[in-house]
């Protein structure tokens, strides 16, 4: 959760830089060729531009960003025995899931929380709260660092940053296309752009930017389940369901009262649909399924892959 919140952060903030510049710029009326038609072509150039230019740019900022962010203590020279076993474990999953040993770094905060982030499967940043520490037994901690490596292991932030970037370029493209219709079949103006264009387009692009999130976040919630399978496979299913069972005993929240429900259960569906992770329940009920217990299964000194 933490990792995509700094990445989508990232890639809003980028996506807005580089639209105000190319408008400012000008580099956007350009996109008219004879100052009558669309220029399609230049167009969907223009949309990738600025739609992988933030996913790229929040992509390779994504370690920096949340040692940053997080404040996070990347463990060089162990302080303590639990530090050491940390380093070892990571060492341990990082090698029989084929990649390189990632920096491992500890952050303080009181709720259990852990994070895997990196531009490059061999350049992975993994940290662990105190909160983790201080609430988790050693195996379910495994479990969850396990689950960090399968992530990293799987390339997910780059897989991420590339849907991430399909979609704001689809974003930027069409909001441009309904913005020039608008101008041209209800407004009537023949040429340029007029403030119909601009006011629509930036509608547009907020309306289909919503929608675009839902796919990446149903992209992320399928990652999530090859993440477990990975931790599984990494450092025992029971151990995995286990780490599992913890975080829903720690996050387990008050039933609320009858009279909210009715209004909390819409509210919920559509909450749903934009969440990074599927509700642990899930997650719990896949990994205890026939069908994911053999992929939960050690391996025998080999990579693993996950995918």
């Amino acid at each position: 959760m933490l990792r995509l919140a700094l990445f989508f952060g990232t890639n809003l903030a980028v996506l807005v830089v580089l639209s105000l510049a190319f408008r400012v710029l000008g580099i956007e009326g350009l996109l008219a060729a004879n100052g009558v038609d669309l220029d399609l072509t230049a167009l969907l150039i223009f949309a990738a531009v600025i739609g992988f230019g933030g996913s790229l740019v929040s992509l390779v900022l994504s370690k920096p960003m949340a040692k940053a962010a997080m404040r996070v203590r990347v463990i060089e020279t162990p302080r303590s025995p639990t530090e050491s076993w940390l380093l070892q474990t990571v060492r341990e999953q990082a090698l029989r899931a084929g990649i390189a040993m990632p920096e491992v770094g500890i952050f303080d905060h009181p709720s259990p929380n852990a994070f895997a982030t990196g531009w490059r499967r061999d350049e992975a940043l993994i940290a662990v709260s105190t909160g983790l520490l201080a609430n988790m037994r050693r195996e379910e901690i495994g479990a969850v660092l396990g689950h960090e490596v399968a992530h990293a292991a799987n390339g997910d932030m780059v897989t991420l940053a590339l849907i991430q970037g399909v979609v704001n370029t689809f974003v930027v493209f069409l909001s441009r296309l309904a913005g020039f219709l608008v101008d041209r079949l209800l407004l009537r103006i023949e040429r340029g752009h007029g403030p119909g264009y601009w006011i629509f387009a930036l509608v547009t692009e907020m309306v289909l930017g919503v929608l675009a999130t839902a796919i990446v976040m149903w992209f992320s919630r399928w990652r999530e389940f090859r993440a477990d399978a990975g931790g599984a496979a990494l450092a025992g299913r029971d151990n995995m369901i286990a780490a599992l069972e913890r975080l829903r005993g720690l996050r387990h929240a008050p039933p609320m009262p009858d009279e909210m429900r009715a209004m909390a259960f819409d509210a919920g569906r559509v909450q749903a649909l934009f969440a990074s992770h599927p509700p642990l329940e899930a997650r719990i009920a896949a990994l205890r399924a026939p069908d994911r217990q053999a992929a939960a299964r050690p391996g025998r000194g080999r990579p693993l892959r996950f995918m």
